[in-house]
């Protein structure tokens, strides 16, 4: 939707540029809607627009002070602005979240509603969702803020130790110093050390590991150094649909192009080798794609790649001369039988010298996701393989410019990758709250896949793993219809009744790409059980009546 400026002086309100327009001037082309006063002596006007005084729920209004000048005396404008930036979007956090916001302020002033809360079901926010922290992270992470803890008897020795150990390594023994901009050293080293145990013994050098503000940081990083040229020859980036919309909104600001790649929805969301083949050669009819993307396991689509998968991966990036990003930041979010996380690094090696010693990698991980679920603290990492010494130290000029990832984050994730060992106090405590998380997730990806697939028109395939399910709906044609003459995907104008029916916010497929013809949403699997199975519920009586209502 578009927004028409009203800037409001004392009692008079100016539209726009300062131009008059009249009720059919309220094109697309407009940038807000705002009605003047009757007071004002534009109330001539107020008569004319008298046919959309208000304007429509979920539209944002943009509010500016008496001191404010037309736009076209701004520096920055709509039309000065940086084109890239008005190409982004950002599904997960678009209008349909935007309009749960103002539902959940309107149940607040007591406007009656079908439902008494909004459950939101749009983001990976585990703690937001109810999920508890890890008690020793705390610990730990409690010490380091406030070092008089430390003297305290309620706090285990291994969490104090580990607080004292982060806390010789920052400056001025203080979280609140700046690190060095690669990330704090020891904490580097404690990520290789992970690294090798994950990877059976693979060596990891910490010199090639960045510590970033989440895994978001380290991805839009990677892709500053890889996007360069113009037309034909601009760099093209290779990425699954559906995708996560950091990818394709990262490339929109970078003005690189975005090469969309299907994942099989008939076998579980897996990589296709010929759909691979297919899009790049269709790319290099117009651009220079040397970049191909993987999330493992898949977001938003919970599907867990196969060790087969990944060395074809692997051999087809070898063969094209493609640089590889993994995005693993789910890697502990494993349920399925018969699924196991494989590392791209580890099979990369594991496929001997002639692709270990070539293929170019850079490899991502998270505090965010997992069992930890701690995505308000930033912290992350990524491992570059391979990469040419000249780049690398661009990169670390590139990572200079931010002076350093956020410290306590840093803290965080030393803390995921050096956690509780066996003969620690903690470790018991530990142990079982990294179980009873995972086994809930587990639980609860199967409840999901299985509700859901009882509803006629929907079909969900399995959960294996990370935190979402993406089902497969079924549109009667007069919804598709009624959403397209509003200039509406179908499935955002099915979310968005949902919500406003039932308090449920969701995020369309359309937000994350998929097939033409086809049409999805994507679910999180983390509030509570019984909120969760409130919420199928919910949804399952919304589809069975969304369906009845336009078939």
């Amino acid at each position: 939707l578009s927004v028409l400026r009203v800037i409001t002086r004392g009692n008079y309100r100016f539209f726009g540029n300062g131009a008059q327009y009249p009720a059919g001037h309220l094109t697309s082309g407009v940038r807000s809607v705002m009605i003047p006063s009757p007071l004002s002596p534009f109330s001539s006007q107020s008569r004319a627009l008298s046919g959309v005084s208000e304007p429509p729920r979920g539209l944002v209004q943009e509010k500016m002070t008496e001191n404010a000048v037309f736009s076209q005396n701004k520096v920055l404008t709509i039309d000065t602005m940086n084109p890239n930036v008005k190409n982004v979007e950002y599904a997960v956090r678009g209008p349909i979240v935007q309009r749960a916001v103002q539902i959940e302020k309107e149940l607040r002033e007591g406007v009656k509603k079908p439902f008494t809360e909004v459950i939101k079901a749009n983001i990976g926010d585990a703690h937001a969702m109810g999920q508890q922290p890890i008690t020793f992270f705390r610990q730990v992470l409690a010490l380091c803020s406030y070092p008089e803890l430390l003297k305290d008897n309620m706090f285990p020795e291994d969490a104090k130790s580990r607080a004292r150990r982060i806390l010789q390594a920052c400056g001025g023994s203080s979280l609140g110093a700046y690190s060095a901009s690669q990330g704090i050293d020891c904490v580097r080293q404690d990520v290789a050390r992970y690294i090798e145990r994950r990877d059976g013994g693979v060596p990891c050098d910490p010199d090639n590991v960045y510590l970033t503000s989440g895994a978001s940081d380290g991805i839009v990083t990677m892709l500053k150094l890889l996007v360069c040229g113009e037309g034909a020859s601009k760099t093209g980036v290779m990425i699954s649909i559906p995708q996560y919309p950091l990818y394709s909104a990262a490339l929109a600001e970078l003005g690189a192009v975005q090469v969309n790649y299907y994942l099989n929805e008939e076998k579980c969301w897996s990589m296709d080798l010929s759909e691979l083949e297919r899009s790049l050669a269709e790319a290099r009819k117009h651009c220079n794609p040397k970049v191909l993307c993987i999330i493992n396991p898949g977001n938003p689509t919970g599907q867990v790649q196969s060790r087969q998968c990944i060395e074809d991966v692997i051999r087809f990036a070898a063969k094209e001369h493609l640089f590889l990003m993994a995005d693993e930041v789910y890697q502990d979010n494993v349920y399925a039988e018969g699924c196991q996380f494989h590392s791209f690094k580890k099979v990369l090696f594991e496929l001997g010298p002639q692709y270990s010693n070539t293929v170019e990698l850079v490899s991502f991980h998270s505090t965010s996701k997992c069992y930890m679920g701690e995505c308000g603290f930033r912290g992350g990492y990524m491992e570059v393989i391979n990469m040419d010494p000249e780049v690398k130290a661009q990169l670390i000029k590139l990572v200079s410019v931010r002076l350093c990832p956020a410290v306590p984050g840093q803290a965080l994730m030393d803390l995921v990758v050096n956690s509780p060992q066996p003969g620690e106090p903690s470790y018991t405590t530990f142990m079982k709250e990294r179980t009873t998380t995972l086994s809930l997730l587990a639980e609860k990806a199967k409840l999901t896949e299985e509700i859901l697939n009882t509803v006629p028109g929907i079909t969900c395939n399995p959960v294996q793993g990370a935190m979402y399910s993406f089902p497969n709906i079924s549109l009667p044609q007069k919804a598709i219809k009624e959403a397209k003459a509003l200039g509406q995907a179908p499935d955002m104008f099915y979310c968005m009744k949902m919500l406003e029916e039932t308090g449920i916010c969701l995020v369309p497929g359309s937000g994350f790409g998929q097939k033409d013809g086809t049409y999805h949403f994507r679910m999180t699997i983390l509030p509570p059980t019984d909120k969760l199975k409130l919420l199928l519920a919910k949804v399952k009586e919304f589809h069975q009546k969304f369906t009845r209502q336009y078939s």
